[in-house]
């Protein structure tokens, strides 16, 4: 059964930065992708980022792309979400999620597993 794991979440003022990691465990997972959404108070849940393992080819939402870097460490099975220059517009529940391909995932339907979640809060 898959595990995943979150951590790293925290309130940090705009500007600033945080790391999110994700320890994955209970499946072999160089032949899927990784991804994180996010969930804000009254929103539906949103693509941020996804990384096929076994080739580190990354893909970003557009309101991300250039302060967000999504990596991961094949030893640790943990899957990381750099994000830089923090707005207050980034204030959400961030999850991870494994795919059900080895295709980015980027809507719900595409994710086969979820974490629990972690809580980003950028104040202004």
């Amino acid at each position: 059964q898959v595990q995943l794991v979150e951590s790293g979440g925290g309130l940090v003022q705009a500007g600033g930065s945080l790391r999110l990691s994700c320890a994955a465990s209970g499946r072999t997972f160089s032949s899927y992708a990784m991804g994180w959404f996010r969930q804000a108070p009254g929103k539906d849940r949103e693509f941020v980022a996804a990384i096929r393992w076994s080739l580190g080819n990354t893909l970003y939402s557009d309101s991300v792309k250039g302060r967000f870097t999504i990596s991961r460490d094949s030893a640790k099975n943990t899957v990381y979400l750099q994000m830089n220059s923090l707005k207050p517009e980034d204030t959400a529940v961030y999850y991870c999620a494994v795919g059900k391909t080895t295709y980015w995932p980027r809507v719900s339907r595409d994710v086969d597993a979820w974490g629990q979640g972690t809580q980003v809060t950028v104040s202004s």
